[in-house]
């Protein structure tokens, strides 16, 4: 693995943000944001293919990033980040020309029949506030949204992962002007001074509770936002299907990442009847995946948490939960030196328990028992609407509820994980786990606004509603207008 090189300050680079220069820089932006509103589209492709060649010629050294971070070994970076970030920038560019054209819709014949069309605009000046997970990946295709829409943009990757960071202000800083593209790195109090200024649109990726704080700082100026945050996705697994498929799939969905993405598995929802099949599969597939409780700290396939604090919280909440009553079937290594916790299952979990409270966002599973579907939709509808939900089993009957009787960002029947890197699917939560949408078309209509444009023809029925309302022409009409609402 190449070791980057020393990061040494570029020409006019600032480290320590303080509150004047980010607004100097967001009027350096706000100045151009006309100029880069009014691109081409061979323009905004030009600007994505440089950023697709940055990316190209530095993924290693965004790989080793990383894995300095997260511990991710380069095949996983290659899998979930660089891979699926490049094929972004590829569908993106290719259907670009489509997305920017004015869409025309029908006149109506009351309004004179004029042309009329909607205008896709950029909005100006915009935020990302990424986060420390995937922070290549969840920084970049953001950025790819807003440039293909016509937009300037600060962005600010999380201080919790900061080899990425300064990987991607090396890499951004070398392909994009400051006034189009500037990259911020901070902590909290940056963040903070950055929500203070008026931006067109914000766009935050993190969890529910930052969410809150970012909504509260956009509505003192009225900004708009799209918030991605997370909750507790939960696989429900009912009788029918196929057990160690599901087990494989969960698996894989849940310990990716080791556990840190807003959609893995969350808990496990499993007909009372399964649980011990499935409690052995999902074993069988841990080991399969990630070797056995002896190799799994020395795996490199297998990551960290981004800080220690992380293992502290699930420490805790594990243990309080056995406390309660459940069980660690699997793993239950908890080590905050080293940032590392196992793959761990347990069963026995109850909602009231510590394990159900909050967005887990780690390698611990927990499984909980259900005796019928009613029961198993009554506690999905109880607890916030989630920003994925899985369903393995029970065939048309069970889809058909699932479909009807909850709601969840998005529903993968028989897998995991594979709705985030569906380009034509829309990617975004409900309420607790997030408003808006991005990926693909949806990252163009987020990043911009569009705009109603009506020509109204010389010759128009309209000036028969102009006053004074005594005449007969706006009598007649009002008089109209009363029987064909009637």
């Amino acid at each position: 693995m190449t070791t980057p090189p020393a990061d040494l300050p570029l020409p006019g680079l600032t480290l320590h943000w303080t509150p004047a220069q980010l607004r100097e820089r967001f009027e350096l932006q706000m100045a151009g944001r006309w100029t880069a509103a009014q691109t081409t589209v061979f323009e905004r492709r030009e600007l994505l293919r440089r950023l697709g060649e940055a990316v190209k010629s530095r993924r290693a050294e965004l790989a080793e990033a990383l894995r300095q971070d997260l511990g991710k070994s380069r095949a996983e970076a290659e899998i979930i980040e660089l891979h699926p970030l490049l094929e972004e920038l590829r569908f993106v560019r290719r259907h670009l020309g489509e997305w920017m054209r004015p869409r025309r819709v029908r006149g109506v014949i009351n309004l004179g029949l004029g042309k009329s069309e909607v205008q896709p605009q950029a909005r100006g000046v915009v935020l990302i506030l990424g986060p420390s997970n995937l922070p290549v990946n969840l920084n970049l295709v953001p950025l790819i949204g807003a440039l293909a829409a016509g937009n300037c943009v600060m962005l600010k990757p999380s201080e919790k992962a900061p080899a990425t960071a300064r990987a991607l202000r090396r890499l951004l800083d070398g392909v994009f002007p400051p006034g189009l593209v500037s990259v911020v790195e901070g902590g909290p109090d940056v963040a903070e001074a950055l929500l203070k200024l008026p931006f067109d649109h914000i766009f935050f990726t993190g969890s529910p509770a930052v969410g809150r704080k970012v909504l509260a700082a956009a509505a003192e100026t009225l900004t708009s936002t799209t918030l991605e945050l997370g909750g507790k996705s939960p696989a429900l697994i009912d009788q029918g299907g196929d057990l160690p498929l599901a087990a494989e799939r969960i698996a894989w969905g849940k310990f990716l990442n080791a556990g840190q993405s807003c959609i893995a598995p969350d808990y496990l929802m499993v007909h009372e009847t399964l649980a011990g099949e499935l409690m052995r599969d999902l074993v069988a597939a841990v080991e399969r995946q990630y070797s056995g409780p002896r190799w799994q700290r020395h795996n490199p396939d297998y990551g960290r948490l981004i800080d220690s604090g992380s293992v502290a919280r699930l420490r805790q909440a594990t243990g309080l939960s056995v406390q309660a009553g459940a069980r660690i079937e699997y793993g239950g290594v908890f080590d905050e030196a080293g940032r590392f916790v196992s793959p761990t299952l347990v069963s026995g979990v109850r909602p009231e328990m510590p394990l159900m409270q909050r967005e887990l966002f780690g390698p611990v599973l927990p499984v909980l028992t259900y005796r019928h579907l009613d029961e198993a939709l009554a506690l999905l509808r109880s607890l916030e609407p989630p920003l994925a939900l899985y369903l393995f089993g029970g065939g048309p009957e069970t889809e058909r509820r699932v479909q009807q009787e909850t709601t969840s960002g998005g529903l993968v029947i028989g897998g995991t994980m594979i709705q985030f890197v569906h380009p034509h699917l829309p990617f975004g939560g409900v309420r607790h786990s997030g408003q808006g949408r991005y990926h693909g078309e949806y990252s163009f209509r987020t990043f911009s606004h569009e705009r109603a444009v009506v020509r109204e023809p010389a010759f128009s029925p309209v000036r028969s509603l102009y006053p004074p309302y005594g005449r007969v022409l706006p009598r007649l009409t009002a008089w109209g207008l009363r029987k064909i609402s009637e």
